[in-house]
Formats: C-alpha cells, sequence, structure tokens
C-alpha cells in the first residue's frame, strides 16, 4: 500500500478516541513506500493520488467498534456510547440481520399489542433515561405495576411482593412495555443524536464469515476481526461486540465456550384483553408442575401471558380456538393440576368451557379476587407463539478485541422477567470500561482492557442465572417431601417484610 502515517498507525494500534478525526484522514506520505505501491510509467502525481485512494478506501472500512445485532441490546450499546462525552467521537457500526425499517416507523396501534415484551425494573429504566432513550418512549404503552402475587400450584402456598416495601415514591417493581417500543425509541434516539460521526446502521445485512484483519504496509490490523457482509463489503472492527444472541457467530468466532441445558419446556406468549378492574397495577404467577405461567399487565385492559409449559401442551394450546384457550388460561390460574390436565385433554370448546365453569363454581369464594387475576376474555388473533426455554452461560465475555453481551453471553428461564435487564447491566458496564479506557488512550479492544467488564458483570449474572435456574427445578415437581419443603419456605418469607424487600431491592437493581 502506498501510505503511511505515524499519527494513523498510532491510532490503530493505540488509544480508543476515535480513529477519523480530520488530521487522520490527512496521510504522509512515504515516496518509498509509494514507489513499491504503484506500477511503472505513473506520474508523481498518479503515484501520489493511487497511494490516497487506498488509504481512503481502507479507512472507510475500519470502525473503533462494530456492534453485531439490531436488537435491544445492541442499540442499546450504540446509544450509551453515542451519549457518553468520552466515546461519542467513536466510529461505530451496527450490523442487523433484518430491517429496522418497520421499527423505526413504528407507531402504536391502540387495539393492537404485540407479543414481546419485557419487564423493566427501575435500574433499566433509568439508564434508558440517563442515556436520553426513555424520552421517546410512548409513554402511553408503558404500564408500571406495584403489586405482585406468586403461589405454589401444588400446596396453594403463595407470597405477596409490594411495591411500597421498596419504599420509592410510587413502589414501582417494574415497567411493562412492548420490545417494539423500546427499539423504536432507540432508533430514534440515534437518528436524532448530534454526534459525529453518528452511528452507521447496516440493516438488512448478514454477517457472512469473520475473519482476522490483514496488514497494511504500517497499518498492523492483523489482531482486527474482519467481518465479510452479504452486501460484499468487508468491514474491520477494533472492537467487535456480539450482542447477537444465543447463536451468536461472534462467539463462534472467539471460540468462547457457552454451557447449559434446555428445560424441555416452551415459552408460550400470547396478547391478551382481560376484565377492567382496578387490578391493573398487578403481575400474577403460578408455579406449575409443569411450569410456571405468568400473567403481566400491559395498559388499556390488556395483559401479556408467559406461560412455560411442556412442548405437547404449548402445541396444543396453540390448536385451539380462541374461545377455548382464554378458558383454559383462566383455569391454569384457579384450577388443581388434575382439574387442569383434564381440561388439557379436551378439544371441543362448548365441553372445555362448561367443565371449567362447574369446577370453578366449586372454588371457595373467599379464594376470589385474593389469590386469583382477573379473567382473560379474548386473545389477540395472530399473537399466539412459542420458544424452547433453556439456560446458558459462557465461560467468560471477552477475548482480543471480542466482547458479548446479553443473550450471546447469557440466557436464562422466563420466570423472573430478567432476561432484558442482565442485558441492559452488561450494556452498562462495556460502556464504563470503554469510556475508561478512551479517558486513559488505551486500546479498547484490548483483552486486559476488556477483562474489568467480564469480572464486574460474570459474578452477578452467574448468580441471576444460578437462582432462577434453582427456582425452575424446585417448583417444576409434585414430590410431596419437595412441596413440603418449599411450601414452608414461602410460608416463613411471606412473614418477612424484611427479606421481601431484599428480593425485590435485588431484583430492581439487576
Amino acid at each position: 500500500m502506498g501510505f503511511c502515517t505515524r499519527r494513523a498507525t498510532l491510532r490503530v494500534r493505540g488509544g480508543g478516541a476515535g480513529l477519523y478525526r480530520k488530521h487522520l484522514l490527512r496521510p504522509r506520505f512515504s515516496s518509498t513506500l509509494a514507489l513499491e505501491s504503484v506500477r511503472g510509467g505513473q506520474s508523481g502525481t498518479e503515484k501520489s493520488a493511487t497511494a490516497s485512494s487506498t488509504y481512503s478506501a481502507i479507512a472507510s472500512s475500519l470502525y473503533d467498534v462494530v456492534i453485531v445485532g439490531g436488537g435491544l441490546s445492541g442499540l442499546s450499546l450504540a446509544a450509551g456510547l453515542k451519549s457518553s462525552q468520552y466515546t461519542s467521537n467513536l466510529k461505530i457500526a451496527l450490523v442487523e440481520g433484518m430491517p429496522l425499517a418497520s421499527a423505526k416507523s413504528w407507531s402504536p396501534d391502540p387495539d393492537r399489542y404485540s407479543n414481546r415484551v419485557s419487564s423493566i425494573t427501575p435500574a433499566s429504566q433509568r439508564y434508558l433515561s440517563q442515556i436520553g432513550v426513555w424520552d421517546h418512549v410512548y409513554a402511553e404503552r408503558v404500564q408500571p405495576y406495584d403489586d405482585m402475587r406468586v403461589w405454589d400450584g401444588v400446596s396453594g402456598a403463595r407470597i405477596h411482593f409490594d411495591g411500597f416495601l421498596l419504599g420509592t415514591d410510587d413502589g414501582t417493581i417494574a415497567y411493562m412495555t412492548e420490545n417494539l417500543n423500546l427499539q423504536h425509541a432507540l432508533l430514534s434516539h440515534l437518528n436524532d443524536s448530534p454526534s459525529d460521526p453518528p452511528v452507521m446502521i447496516l440493516d438488512d445485512t448478514k454477517v457472512e464469515a469473520i475473519t482476522k484483519g490483514q496488514n497494511f504496509d504500517d497499518l498492523d490490523l492483523s489482531s482486527w476481526p474482519a467481518l465479510k457482509l452479504s452486501t460484499g463489503d468487508t468491514i474491520m472492527a477494533r472492537l467487535l461486540i456480539g450482542a447477537d444472541g444465543v447463536s451468536s457467530p461472534v462467539r463462534a468466532f472467539a471460540n468462547i465456550e457457552s454451557r447449559g441445558w434446555d428445560y424441555n419446556q416452551h415459552g408460550l406468549v400470547a396478547s391478551l384483553d382481560m376484565e377492567w378492574d382496578d387490578r391493573q397495577r398487578i403481575a400474577w404467577q403460578r408455579f406449575l408442575p409443569t411450569g410456571p405461567i405468568a400473567l403481566l399487565p400491559m395498559p388499556d385492559g390488556k395483559a401479556s401471558l408467559v406461560w412455560s409449559t411442556t412442548p405437547k401442551y404449548a402445541a396444543h394450546l396453540k390448536s385451539l380456538s380462541a374461545s377455548a384457550f382464554c378458558t383454559l388460561v383462566n383455569a391454569a390460574f384457579r384450577l388443581g393440576m388434575v382439574d387442569l390436565e383434564y381440561l388439557m385433554s379436551r378439544v371441543d370448546e362448548e365441553e372445555i368451557r362448561e367443565d371449567f365453569e362447574w369446577r370453578d363454581a366449586r372454588l371457595p369464594i373467599e379464594a376470589e379476587g385474593q389469590q386469583f387475576p382477573i379473567r382473560v376474555v379474548e386473545v389477540q388473533e395472530g399473537s399466539r407463539a412459542s420458544f424452547p426455554l433453556r439456560m446458558r452461560h459462557c465461560d467468560t465475555y471477552v477475548a482480543p478485541r471480542i466482547a458479548l453481551v446479553g443473550d450471546a453471553a447469557h440466557t436464562t428461564h422466563p420466570l423472573a422477567g430478567q432476561g432484558l435487564n442482565l442485558g441492559q447491566g452488561d450494556v452498562a458496564s462495556l460502556i464504563r470500561v470503554v469510556e475508561k479506557a478512551s479517558q486513559q488512550g488505551s486500546d479498547i479492544g484490548d483483552e486486559v482492557v476488556l477483562q474489568e467488564y467480564w469480572a464486574e458483570r460474570y459474578p452477578v449474572n452467574h448468580m441471576m442465572l444460578g437462582v432462577i435456574d434453582k427456582l425452575q427445578k424446585l417448583y417444576c415437581t409434585d414430590f410431596p417431601p419437595i412441596v413440603g419443603i418449599r411450601t414452608v419456605g414461602l410460608e416463613v418469607v411471606e412473614s418477612l417484610d424484611w427479606v421481601k424487600k431484599m428480593i425485590m431491592k435485588q431484583a430492581a437493581d439487576a
């Protein structure tokens, strides 16, 4: 290549500040190298022009940070980096295999809610506010809840989490909203961001291969990951971040091991219409031997269902008519497991409804309104879907010039609603590490620098994944001795407000 520049070389090999400040776009050429890079017969002007053109082509393909994955973790990371005074000058690209146009132009339909929703803890909400994203969220599509009622489907033991034990002004435990609302807010924030250079969003673009970079004369790029894109372009990253989900290609390139197991359960989700009453700020969860079922409040009398159950039951529930499905959701919160299994064996809509009403009428009257949620009256057409549930955790989140966040680093059961929040915690931590490296002039892709991120987040995530996994195993059985032990434990915790406060605070700060 017919160029060299000490300042450019120092930037590529060293500091975390932006690669492409104006003075770096004016390389100082070596006549010897220029001669070596061009064919004979060219004039001096032609040689210089060729070298300059080569340098410009290389420079345009180099990025300080490349984020693979345009989901909530990837977009939050891009928004956070661009919102920081220490990293806003970084040249950043975000690669997403799916088109983002629909999310960017999304506006809420008051009659329809997406079945992909998230429970956002106060800590995650504060972070999104700090980086300016929460201002772009449609507030009318956000439902806070300050009350959570959880009970054992076998023994009936229950625990009541009252958000006002947290001592905050509104007692909010979490905020429910659609993922589309958050994705739209993140894209709007990035679009409105005054940072220079702006984030290069390469949506509807797949990563076809990831390899090591090459040396270009005095530019040592051999350690930089090079991404071959479906557009035919190749880009290189000082720091490559995998926010690309449980089957992360970035993780595969870095040879990072992910360990865990499948739960032999499917998570069935749906958007529901509820009877309207004053219990709209309550989240409900019942642990059944086949898996927990949760009803999470949404605005306008809607709710989001997350029902973890066997693959067979999930397929059956998706195949039923809307009316029969709603009846079985109501039954899952109210009837015993024997009655529920009987109804699950039925397929006739009228038979399911009559059998449920007969059994429901014989429940204790005093239980009405105390233990059970309001009834489901309708399921939104096309909103029923299911996905396999698993637990995965990587041995490390970092490698030379590689970092993993969100589901690329860890995946957990949805029973605690912590998936998004763990990812947001990763994002905030990684940004702090990149900020620190940028301030100190360190290489943001150096594994020693990145180890600080892994050291901070791995223990937190490992503890949360472990607790969730143990809860899943503890409650997915009706073995009497286990039921007895967990019943006593739940009743003890229910009697100790300070323990419940500690549990809620731990979850709220995740």
